[in-house]
């Protein structure tokens, strides 16, 4: 217990000062020497996401970011209890009133940031850009609009208990996943998939219902509508309840459910 307790956290408040306060230099401070970022947006989609490697490359990133006159306020932090993990929501205004919205999620050792995936969206009228190509992008942006529904899915792949319905948008694919009570991976998908475990890494965001997800180490938690997950290859999951699970999956959903 003492190890535990003694471990460096994640300084909640620097990620706050170093957000609002446009703080680069404070920014730079969070992450660790080798630490990744993937930004996915409408420009990357998740099939070919914008990387930035290193601490320093982090570093010019946000000396970019801060540099601009934007205003910057962070909604919602929650670490996880072994501080291994952390997300945050922000909210970024340009003068003009264009917002753009980023939910980060964080792998963490030492109270450093490993690992970032963050995915953006914004107003259409600001383009649809990162902030440092903001102004080249909006033509472009404008050029490829696209406006889809699950409702009329390009495919669905159906299997025991549930369904994934797919979408090719931006040059990359969205999937749906309607999860009905009594479905579990490893009883209703694992016989397409032939492997020990889930082996798609998913980024989703969870619309309704209850889903225990379980990873190959032993870690057990449940997700429910609102909440966002990042998980690796290696894992298991079942609907908890009698409510229908949706999730909207951001990565994932490639081959998901493919019958050979």
């Amino acid at each position: 217990m003492s190890n535990m307790h003694s471990r460096p956290m994640f300084d909640v408040e620097a990620l706050r000062r170093g957000v609002e306060e446009r703080d680069a230099a404070t920014m730079r401070s969070l992450y660790a020497e080798n630490a990744q970022m993937t930004v996915v947006d409408q420009r990357d989609q998740p099939s070919h996401p914008h990387q930035i490697s290193g601490n320093s490359a982090i570093g010019e990133f946000f000396d970019e970011l801060c540099s601009r006159d934007m205003e910057h306020r962070l909604e919602q932090v929650v670490v996880s209890a072994d501080g291994s993990h952390a997300a945050y929501l922000e909210r970024c205004r340009y003068p003009d009133g264009a917002t753009v919205l980023a939910t980060s999620m964080l792998d963490l050792r030492d109270g450093r940031i490993t690992a970032q995936t963050s995915l953006q969206a914004w107003d259409e009228e600001s383009g649809g850009a990162r902030p440092q190509d903001a102004p080249a992008a909006a033509a472009e942006a404008a050029e490829r609009v696209e406006h889809l529904d699950f409702g009329k899915p390009d495919e669905v792949r159906t299997f025991d208990h549930g369904r994934a319905e797919i979408l090719n948008v931006g040059g990359g694919i969205i999937g749906r996943l309607v999860l009905e009570p009594g479905w579990r991976w490893s009883r209703d998908v694992k016989p397409l998939a032939g492997t020990q475990w889930c082996e798609a890494p998913h980024f989703q965001y969870h619309v309704s219902g209850t889903l225990r997800v379980h990873m190959a180490d032993g870690t057990e938690f449940d997700a429910k509508p609102g909440d966002l997950t990042m998980l690796p290859s290696g894992h298991d999951a079942w609907v908890i309840g009698d409510e229908t699970v949706v999730v909207v999956d951001w990565q994932g959903a490639v081959h998901y459910a493919e019958k050979s």
